[in-house]
């Protein structure tokens, strides 16, 4: 599916999941975001995300894939070609990698957060996933992000690490950016824009219920916890960026149902 420059890569979760899996192996690193109203905001009009148009389409080395994440996007995806598709957020996804991260001895690390969040992230993925082997955490400040010599002493940084998989929470839109900039310098195979997840694993910020968030109010529960920094996002630049989805979404081809 196409939204003004954003393209959406519509398959299932088995299929999402195998992709990154499969790329533990691969030659050519897959860097994984998710499509939402924000995405759009930041997106829609940013002509050189069309470079970016599938997972089989490298760009500057990496192979993206984005993923339905908001209901407002599931429900039109599902309008427009006449299938169900499920939900794939970055939360719901995390929890299988990180169990398959284990099982394979591929090494993670964690880019995003702050210093404080990390303190409670280490214990509980030693309590979640004894086996993971967590190769390091780095909270820059925004100037380093913005940094040219800074971001690539971060990236050399990860790459001495020796990270298979880097889960980047920098918020929208400068994760996706960095890792477009700096992701292929990291050598990490998979690098997964997933925003708040170091939060949740933490257990610093409550996840949405299932139920909340498969009718469609995920957005307003996130507004209640974290009011100050989401109402802007929610109440202001999500309107237009709906519209922009009504108006302009267009199913270009599906994957096929996995088996």
């Amino acid at each position: 599916m196409l939204v003004g420059h954003v393209p959406v890569d519509l398959l299932d979760r088995d299929a999402a999941l195998e992709l990154v899996f499969t790329a533990l192996s691969d030659s050519d690193p897959i860097a994984v975001v998710s499509a939402n109203l924000d995405h759009i905001h930041h997106f829609a009009d940013d002509a050189a995300w069309d470079e970016r148009t599938a997972v089989g389409a490298p760009a500057g080395g990496l192979r993206w894939l984005t993923l339905l994440d908001g209901m407002p996007l599931v429900r039109t995806a599902n309008a427009r070609s006449g299938r169900e598709w499920p939900k794939l957020s970055g939360s719901d996804l995390i929890t299988p990698i990180l169990e398959h991260a284990a099982e394979a001895r591929a090494r993670v690390a964690f880019l995003g957060g702050t210093a404080e969040t990390h303190e409670l992230l280490l214990p509980a993925l030693a309590e979640q996933f004894p086996r993971l082997e967590v190769a390091g955490t780095w909270a820059p400040e925004r100037a380093e992000l913005t940094d040219r010599v800074a971001s690539e002493a971060i990236a050399a940084q990860i790459k001495a690490a020796e990270a298979d998989i880097l889960v980047v929470g920098l918020g929208k839109p400068r994760q996706e950016r960095w890792i477009a900039e700096y992701g292929t310098q990291t050598g990490a195979k998979a690098l997964l824009a997933f925003g708040a997840v170091v939060d949740f694993l933490a257990c610093r910020i409550a996840r949405v219920p299932e139920r909340v968030s498969n009718a469609g109010g995920e957005w307003a529960w996130r507004l209640m916890l974290e009011p100050r920094r989401l109402a802007r996002r929610y109440l202001v630049q999500g309107p237009p960026a709906l519209v922009r989805l009504k108006r302009s979404a267009v199913v270009l081809e599906a994957a096929p149902a996995s088996a």
